[in-house]
């Protein structure tokens, strides 16, 4: 009874690819890049052996790569399930076996997390198992592999599909036993993140299709995606088309499950792999016998046999399309893969075991790379040259620490608002807004509204003190108002956060850069970190007020040119854009809703309108802008024209966040599967632009760039060297502070493009998001300190120091245990700050200092 039980599931396992659906040329199919190269590195020693199993479990535990279980591939079929388990640590190495499975098992879900390798579920030939396990490989010679016994499926299952995100493991469908008729409908998570007592398997809301096995599923792009599979047990041949081509994305924090593009048409690639490339593409690569294959091209002329080479396809998550994206090499076919030392290592490679090449593939990725012409270096260097030469201009003019910091006060105020809204803008709009936009819609545009809104505060409650006091760092008033202390608190936290908005404004242009030329992307920091510094410590505020001028004028002018050259190439025009953005909701504009987790439409405008509060009162870089006028009313000038500049200018690069994405729905292939989202906007323009306007347009992104971080390098220099060396120096000459100044500023871009260097290490999926992050961590609080000193008048510095420190205690915990959006930080920083600075003056009476013309009360 026993053997013929065995025999059956044999049989079942074997079954499972059964047929072929369709087969296909290369010219029916769209062609996208092919970023695997099979051919570029020799595959991995082959497993001992000569073992070539599929259905095995396969991933990384603290860098060796592991493979266990499985069953043999033979010329007949599938073999009898395994228990050995491999260990390979080097990709020099040889495998070795490291241990046993708890039992033979096949065709269960294997997942790489931090600790190891979770393996679920599986098949050991009789029966169908619900155990759950990890695999850590330790690296020591005794006990190199331990296997972590995990809480157990809510039933037995193989053949099913997993993924992990954010280390939660999920398992949709599969085969609960070798007898079952039909698939299972499930969908289970199991959270790794909590103490092993809490680990509980939860069951999720299933996807709207039919029940499946041997689907393929993937984390990308923050979501889980479940794509084909097979609705009937292999056993069963009473029904004519098994194959699934319907897909799915679940949004984990909605939990929701929204259908997406269905697999290409003709195609029937399930059962397949699905693996994540880059930050929005998913590559499915088709198992034996899934039934897609290609034939290759020849002439009429050519006697040679046509070659079948298994093809796989491309999903890309923002534009909801496929493509094509290269073919595997003769004969082979994907068991079980791994991402490994940033390649994709393959096990179950051979279609037969007879069949030539290893066992074991090791696929290197082909990243694109797009290359300038020499019109476009010209143009480029022309720009660059004429930023240094502005700055060698200027120098001759910096004769005093007054006129290194506030510009002698010779600034018009056009050119002072002007200077504000290119340092506000800076790369960040350039490149991230665009990016945001094209991977979701317009939630965020209701908030740049709210500095419209702010103007007034700004300009009725704030610049009077700034102006008529005669401060040189805006951080000298906390002192006046305040103490001492308060104003080098204030003046340290400004420093710091500007430090890691600099980092922010050089990754970006940098990584743009890389994408256009290839050129090293820590390379572009340091040039671009050199190049910035240079023309600040000669030419001071003049120099960068004026080359914000000139880089505000070639920031928009290349944005709009894109725009224009974006709607020539898409189809229908500005018409064609529109229609399909709004069917598609990308036009989104407002999400009503109470949940403080997502971009809703309060949220939006609550944190943008307390954003500016941060940047426009509590930022030297923009407050210094408001000193270096004649007189207060051309500071007023100057904001108002900010003010008025910025929403339209926002508006043109939402505008082109929806072009690219509309562009991109309808050529696919011309996207980098392996890019990142930021460098959407620089990717459309090495590869779409005509000769010569690339170059303009980079030159509008490096103008983005400097124009944020010559103002973050020339403030830091004068509060550090106002509200620090002269406040303890009060002797020291000005000539002296000068020259001090001078040295901080190189100081600053060295510190400043270190900054930048750990970002780009950190490969942020977002660097817009990035940033607002750090302007509501480090600015929420000190904005918190001016308006607390500003409108109360009880407050005093004691109280303000414990409310500041508070405040940000109070971030730090937001940011790290909970899911709050990130656009509710400066308002938690300023009503913190201000809430307990209040509460503490009051409970804590001490003395003031003579308050007059220091609050809107004693103005």
């Amino acid at each position: 009874m026993l053997k013929a039980r065995y025999l059956q599931t044999a049989v079942f396992l074997a079954a499972i690819p059964w047929s072929v659906d369709s087969v296909v040329t290369a010219a029916e199919l769209p062609q996208g890049p092919e970023v695997l190269d099979f051919a570029a590195e020799p595959g991995l020693p082959d497993l001992p052996d000569g073992s070539n199993p599929t259905g095995a479990f396969m991933g990384v535990s603290h860098g060796a790569l592991i493979v266990a279980g499985g069953s043999q591939v033979t010329s007949g079929g599938h073999g009898n399930p395994r228990c050995d388990v491999f260990v390979l640590p080097d990709p020099n190495a040889i495998w070795s076996m490291a241990a046993s499975l708890p039992r033979p098992l096949a065709h269960g879900v294997a997942v790489t997390v931090e600790q190891g390798v979770v393996c679920l579920g599986g098949s050991d030939g009789v029966e169908h198992h619900s155990g759950a396990f990890l695999l850590e490989w330790s690296g020591t010679e005794a006990g190199q592999l331990k296997v972590v016994e995990l809480p157990r499926l809510p039933e037995a299952v193989a053949l099913a599909c997993g993924a992990v995100l954010d280390e939660t493991v999920y398992l949709a469908g599969g085969i609960a036993n070798p007898r079952a008729s039909t698939p299972l409908k499930t969908f289970w998570a199991l959270d790794l993140s909590v103490t092993p007592q809490k680990r509980r398997w939860e069951e999720l809301p299933p996807w709207p299709g039919p029940a499946r096995h041997s689907a393929a599923a993937v984390a990308q792009d923050g979501a889980i995606f479940l794509f084909g599979g097979l609705t009937q047990n292999p056993m069963r041949r009473d029904s004519p088309s098994p194959f699934l081509r319907d897909a799915y994305r679940f949004d984990p924090k909605a939990r929701r499950w929204q259908r997406i593009a269905d697999l290409p048409a003709n195609s029937s690639i399930a059962p397949s792999l699905a693996v994540a490339l880059g930050q929005s593409h998913i590559a499915l690569l088709p198992k034996k016998g899934s039934g897609l294959f290609v034939c290759d091209q020849r002439g009429e002329e050519d006697s040679r046999p046509l070659s079948w080479r298994p093809l796989f396809f491309g999903y890309h998550t923002i534009t909801d399309t496929w493509m094509s994206m290269g073919r595997l090499p003769a004969d082979s076919s994907f068991g079980s893969a791994a991402w490994w030392r940033d390649r994709l290592a393959i096990v179950g490679g051979r279609m037969t075991r007879d069949a030539n090449g290893p066992s074991v593939i090791w696929a290197k990725p082909k990243r694109s790379v797009k290359s300038m012409a020499w019109p476009d270096y010209i143009a480029l260097a022309v720009y660059l040259t004429a930023l240094v030469g502005m700055g060698v201009y200027f120098s001759r003019r910096e004769k005093s620490t007054s006129d290194f910091f506030l510009g002698g006060h010779r600034i018009p105020w056009w050119a002072a608002g002007l200077s504000i809204f290119g340092t506000q803008l800076s790369a960040i709009t350039f490149m991230a807004i665009p990016a945001v936009v094209y991977r979701t819609n317009w939630v965020y545009f209701p908030g740049s509204m709210m500095l419209i809104a702010m103007m007034p505060v700004v300009i009725w409650f704030y610049l009077p003190f700034y102006r008529r006091l005669g401060i040189t760092s805006v951080y000298e008033y906390l002192e006046r108002r305040f103490n001492l202390g308060t104003r080098l608190l204030g003046s340290a936290a400004f420093v710091l956060f500007q430090l890691g908005r600099m980092g922010v404004i050089l990754v970006l242009p940098s990584m743009a850069l890389t994408a256009v030329t290839g050129i090293n992307v820590y390379f572009c920091i340091v040039a671009m970190g050199v190049l910035a510094t240079s023309y600040t410590v000669l030419g001071g505020i003049e120099a960068v007020i004026w080359t914000d001028v000139l880089q505000v004028f070639v920031l928009l002018g290349g944005a709009l040119l894109s725009l224009i050259l974006i709607v020539m190439e898409v189809d229908g025009g500005v018409a064609g854009i529109f229609t399909t953005a709004r069917e598609s909701g990308k036009l989104q504009m407002a999400n009503f809703t109470w949940d403080a987790t997502v971009a809703a439409f309060w949220l939006v405008i609550l944190g943008r309108a307390m954003e500016q509060l941060v940047s426009y009162t509590a930022d030297q870089t923009v407050v210094q802008r408001y000193l270096t006028t004649r007189d207060e009313k051309s500071a007023a000038r100057g904001i108002w024209l900010n003010g008025l500049l910025s929403v339209p200018a926002v508006a043109l690069f939402f505008c082109v966040g929806t072009a690219l994405w509309a562009f991109y729905r309808t050529r696919p292939e011309l996207l980098n599967p392996l890019g990142k989202t930021d460098q959407i906007f620089p990717w459309f323009v090495a590869g779409e632009l005509p000769v010569g306007v690339v170059g303009l347009i980079i030159a509008g992104l490096f103008a983005a760039a400097m124009s944020s971080l010559d103002s973050s390098m020339n403030s830091m220099a004068t509060t550090m060297t106002t509200d620090f060396y002269r406040r303890f120096k009060p002797d020291a000459s000005d000539h002296t502070c000068l020259s001090m100044a001078r040295g901080l500023t190189v100081l600053l871009g060295i510190v400043g493009t270190a900054c930048a260097l750990g970002m780009a290490y950190m490969n942020s999926p977002s660097m817009y998001d990035q940033y607002t992050k750090i302007i509501g961590l480090f600015g929420g609080g000190l904005a918190g300190l001016f308006a607390v000193g500003i409108f109360t008048r009880r407050t005093h510095g004691v109280g303000a120091i414990v409310g500041f420190l508070a405040a940000t205690a109070i971030l730090c915990w937001t940011h790290e245990y909970t899911e709050l959006h990130f656009f509710l930080y400066p308002t938690i920083g300023i009503t913190s700050c201000f809430t307990i600075s209040y509460i503490v003056s009051r409970i804590v009476p001490m003395q003031q200092p003579d308050l007059k013309r220091l609050t809107v009360f004693t103005r």
